[in-house]
């Protein structure tokens, strides 16, 4: 006898069958199918995994990218939402170890091993971004002078240091004051020196490491203003502009930027110029630092160049309608560029710096930090670094407002001294 299947079974049978049937034939096409690969799903290596690389990280999380970083702490910043691996970037074997392991190689700081670098790039071994050749000019301050001047990119005066005879016909050509400093590995006012008469001269030297560490000087520029303009370059070769900023020192120390800055309309245009003409100089992808300055006459010379996210483009999270961290993330992975425009009318960037070295420090950081939350137009950026000492850069303040009026008056708020080193 024939066994007779209910109607509403037969259904579910014959939607049994189907479904199978679908199945096998999506499990046949998938293995003729490569998986769809975005530049999204890359992995994006950064060497260096301080506050930098922490704030790359969290806008690449933002995006669905992961990311790694090679930084010789147990657990640096950026940490917080990268994949740490402990290693220096400075060590040949640990960034080529490293660079095995991710599909786009970038830097949060220019100090790294160039020479490994250029080898697996010549080699097709890693896709670095920028290039290792721009991050190896960039590395040596003196070949970066070179080569900008080469370019026809406007600078001062500057000459190499190999001994005491150069040092007295520096002495002799620009007048004191004029800066000493260190070819490689300076930054943050480490490797500076200003001469202010010949009894200055052997105790720069010896500051400095001694004249076989690699030295130059520069003639002093009586400048009005420290100017930088953060510049966004893709794989293609498009370039994009942020606005002018104006940026202050405090003991060489980035202590307060302000956006837009207030200058003339002809030296928005050249500061523009010149940070164009710059990075169109460089290879590779990414966010450039330009930093000049401004010079009584008018006139913007090119101070010095960072290839990478810099400090003096930290407002651009709050007061930009792309960061400079995000668009880090999409020129290096050849996603398309972010509107760099201000999506505010003002913003000014604080950094917390270490007003003293432990316990104290700690406690004057946590009371500016109380006056920005308890302060209108104010964004906290900490860093979570492994402690505080005196000059560190632990954090920094977004400050943004309707005028340049009301943001400085929230300045002011926090800190009237950096107010005052603003000017007008």
């Amino acid at each position: 006898m024939n066994k007779i299947i209910p109607d509403n079974c037969a259904n579910k049978v014959g939607k049994a069958v189907v479904f199978i049937g679908i199945l096998i034939a999506s499990i046949g096409m998938a293995s003729i199918i490569p998986t769809l690969q975005t530049p999204r799903a890359k992995v994006l290596g950064i060497l260096g995994g301080g506050q930098l690389g922490r704030m790359i990280a969290l806008s690449a999380a933002n995006l669905g990218v992961k990311v790694m970083v090679l930084d010789p702490s147990d657990r640096p910043p950026a940490a917080v939402a990268a994949q740490a691996v402990k290693g220096h970037f400075r060590d040949a074997d640990n960034v080529q170890d490293f660079t095995s392991k991710v599909d786009v190689l970038t830097v949060e700081i220019e100090h790294v091993n160039a020479e490994i670098l250029i080898i697996l790039e010549e080699e097709g071994a890693a896709d670095i971004q920028p290039s290792a050749k721009t991050i190896a000019i960039i590395q040596d301050k003196f070949a970066q002078k070179e080569y900008f001047k080469e370019c026809g990119v406007p600078l001062g005066e500057f000459c190499d240091m190999p001994d005491e005879i150069a040092l007295l016909h520096a002495a002799n050509e620009y007048g004191y004051p004029f800066m000493l400093k260190s070819k490689c590995l300076a930054y943050d006012g480490r490797g500076n020196y200003v001469l202010h008469s010949k009894e200055d001269h052997s105790i720069a030297v010896e500051q400095l490491g001694g004249y076989a560490h690699g030295l130059y000087a520069e003639k002093w520029q009586p400048f009005e203003k420290e100017l930088a303009v953060m510049v966004v370059k893709s794989r293609a070769g498009e370039v994009q502009l942020y606005p002018v900023t104006q940026t202050v020192q405090r003991d060489s120390i980035c202590h307060v930027t302000e956006t837009p800055a207030l200058i003339s309309e002809s030296v928005r245009i050249a500061a523009e110029l010149l940070a164009k003409q710059v990075v169109n100089a460089m290879q590779g992808a990414g966010v450039f630092g330009v930093e000049m300055f401004l010079l009584a006459n008018g006139e913007v010379l090119l101070n010095e160049v960072a290839p990478r996210v810099h400090n003096s483009g930290h407002y651009t999270i709050d007061g930009c309608v792309t960061s400079q961290f995000e668009n880090h993330v999409r020129a290096t992975l050849d996603l398309p560029l972010g509107d760099t425009s201000l999506k505010v009318n003002h913003v000014i960037m604080l950094n917390i710096l270490g007003e003293a070295d432990g316990k104290k420090g700690e406690q004057l950081a946590e009371e500016l930090i109380d006056r920005a939350l308890a302060t209108p137009g104010c964004s906290v950026h900490w860093y979570d670094k492994s402690g505080v000492t005196k000059g560190r850069k632990i954090g920094h303040i977004n400050i943004v407002g309707k005028s340049m009026e009301e943001a400085r008056d929230r300045l002011l708020a926090l800190d009237p001294k950096a107010l005052e080193r603003l000017g007008s």
